[in-house]
């Protein structure tokens, strides 16, 4: 059995943040931009380590943060670009479960009337350890009972993003499909090894599927991960192939329109969450409309914005970051016309950000700070 949340207090008041969709509402709309569901984890991040821990010896950091995690990651990178989002998930029934619970509610006012707090389920549990621009995680917890995370019939949204996982069939993908709902994918590592695109039954629901270059390149048997995208979108309208340092590379199969976009060089913290982040921002500018190239620049903006800050889901950036960078970046004359130029679509939405957004930050111990 689980357990809504009536008692939790209204959310507070909050400055208005910049509504990417602002000019496409109507009063038909749907009440949520974009829905998901999964299980959330409570993220411990470690960073300053100078290498990976070596066996039989202690090491320490020089920095530490705790954070929301798993599915609260792309949950808050949505609410943070003003996306009005829905998330269905499974919180555990401990001080960190109601630190995860209040952090998304109260801090980023994401909805979760459709999760629930499952009764003697405690919280899993990530522990990151941040080094030499690369992240290792160690993670503890058990399976929630599937009704506390997905609900029979999800919500009607603009968008929804899922997680595919191989040889498995996730009825509410299809489902949301059927009621209009366009539906961005990213994947799980195939354990089996098999690597096969027919694996993915609910892919065919998808409008985009944002694998990394490893993932397309095994999942097509192509070495060259821009062939593996065009292969992909036989099976999918979109496909998103990130390409690590090098940026990221999508197609377009219904126009055949392609875009490239190199990576943001940025001191890296902590990459933890910078996947679900790029995914946040290419669903913003899908569900904004943008051309191809935007959806893809801003995607590879966010990713390398969250990177240098410690925590998954509360280093996601919100427009006001997103705005101190671009004033920022033309503040140097030496920047190449071409390469600032590429940001160029910024200048129509930044005008609008009014005050700015107070983010949350990881911290360091659940709790610090409240009195007795």
């Amino acid at each position: 059995m689980s357990t809504h949340h009536p008692e939790r207090p209204a959310q507070p008041d909050r400055p208005a943040r910049l509504d990417p969709l602002s000019g496409l509402r109507g009063p038909d709309d749907p009440a949520w931009d974009v829905y998901l569901t999964g299980t959330v984890f409570l993220d411990i991040i470690f960073t300053g380590l100078d290498s990976a821990p070596v066996r039989g010896t202690e090491s320490w950091a020089r920095g530490m943060g705790s954070s929301p995690g798993g599915v609260a990651n792309m949950a808050t990178a949505l609410a943070r670009l003003g996306l009005r989002t829905s998330l269905a998930a499974a919180f555990g029934d401990d001080h960190y479960g109601e630190y995860c619970w209040d952090a998304l509610a109260q801090g980023e006012g994401i909805d979760l009337a459709l999760s629930r707090t499952v009764p003697g389920w405690h919280s899993p549990v990530t522990v990151s350890m941040a080094y030499e621009g690369e992240r290792t995680m160690v993670s503890h917890g058990h399976e929630p009972p599937p009704v506390a995370t997905t609900p029979q019939c999800p919500p009607r949204a603009r968008g929804a993003v899922a997680c595919l996982t191989p040889g498995v069939r996730d009825e509410w993908i299809g489902q949301a499909a059927r009621k209009g709902t366009r539906i961005f994918a990213d994947v799980g590592w195939d354990e089996s090894g098999r690597w096969d695109l027919a694996g993915l039954p609910d892919l065919v629901h998808c409008e985009a599927f944002l694998p990394n270059a490893e993932e397309a390149r095994r999942y097509t048997g192509l070495d060259c991960p821009r062939a593996a995208a065009r292969a992909l979108t036989e099976h999918v309208p979109v496909a998103v192939v990130t390409l690590g340092a090098e940026g990221a590379y999508a197609v377009d199969g219904r126009t055949g329109e392609t875009a490239e976009v190199p990576a943001i060089a940025v001191e890296a913290l902590d990459p933890t969450g910078a996947g679900d982040v790029f995914v946040a921002g290419f669903v913003t500018g899908s569900l904004a409309g943008w051309p191809l190239a935007d959806r893809l620049a801003f995607a590879g903006l966010t990713a390398a914005l969250s990177v240098q800050e410690f925590g998954g889901s509360l280093s996601a950036p919100g427009w006001s970051e997103v705005a101190a960078w671009w004033r920022h970046v033309q503040s140097y004359d030496d920047q190449e016309p071409v390469a600032l130029g590429r940001y160029g679509f910024l200048d129509a939405l930044l005008p609008e950000v009014g005050q700015a957004w107070p983010l949350r930050r990881a911290v360091p111990t659940i709790g610090f700070g409240r009195s007795a």
